[in-house]
């Protein structure tokens, strides 16, 4: 379990900054595509865990009630006897509700330590997921940027074709390429209306971030950080 929840504080905690720099640089997702699958391989790794340690914790809690039931029983069982003078019975069932009250203590110790571990789980569970969401989500952002950048470099390669043609000096080509020239500038005009647009959503993202870490320092000031 300590391995599982080791993996799951590093995914949590690396950096998205980090990530993104390395998928603009590339021209690429990959980078984000493979944190993403790490993250779903072993968010699947940590449900697993987790319903096995709940799975214990509920098999803990029932042998606990039934020892309980069991030490409830001897005691009135030991007074019975000791009111009907049967001296040896008496010193059986205590022997025997001393070993019985040392395995309901046992069990008490093992649930509480079983359910730590599983509480420990669930909330590295829910914070994985969020980690999740919000990197699938800057994913779908830095692909549509991306798609912007390729947009605009296949944009500025017609213009540099345009450029060489109105250099031929025929005017029906001239004519064509002021055209063209037109709703190229259009598109272009478009495309960074939307990279604006997009630039800013990323800027959100990642001033969200910022505002989690203040946040963060800010609880572990005032004794509220886990």
């Amino acid at each position: 379990m300590a391995s599982i929840l080791e993996k799951i504080s590093t995914l949590i905690s690396a950096n998205m900054h980090a990530l993104i720099d390395k998928a603009l640089q590339s021209n690429s997702t990959a980078v984000i595509d493979q944190y993403i699958r790490n993250v779903e391989s072993n968010l699947a790794e940590l449900e697993d865990a987790a319903s096995t340690v709940g799975g214990e914790v509920k098999s803990i809690n029932r042998r606990l009630v039934e020892q309980q039931a069991k030490s409830s029983e001897l005691d009135r069982a030991i007074d019975a006897f000791l009111k009907n003078n049967n001296e040896s019975a008496a010193v059986a069932a205590q022997s025997q509700l001393n070993s019985t009250n040392k395995l309901v203590e046992t069990y008490q110790t093992q649930a509480k330590q079983q359910q730590t571990e599983y509480q420990s789980l669930l909330d590295a569970k829910v914070k994985l997921e969020a980690r999740l969401a919000t990197m699938k989500q800057e994913r779908e952002q830095l692909q549509a940027l991306l798609d912007l950048a390729k947009s605009k470099e296949t944009t500025v390669k017609a213009m540099k074709s345009l450029d060489d043609l109105m250099g031929s000096g025929d005017s029906d080509i001239k004519r064509i390429a002021d055209g063209i020239y037109g709703r190229l500038d259009k598109a272009n005009a478009a495309s960074e209306m939307r990279t604006a647009s997009l630039d800013q959503q990323m800027d959100d993202v990642l001033n969200r971030g910022a505002i989690d870490n203040q946040l963060a320092e800010r609880k572990k000031k005032l004794g509220l950080a886990q």
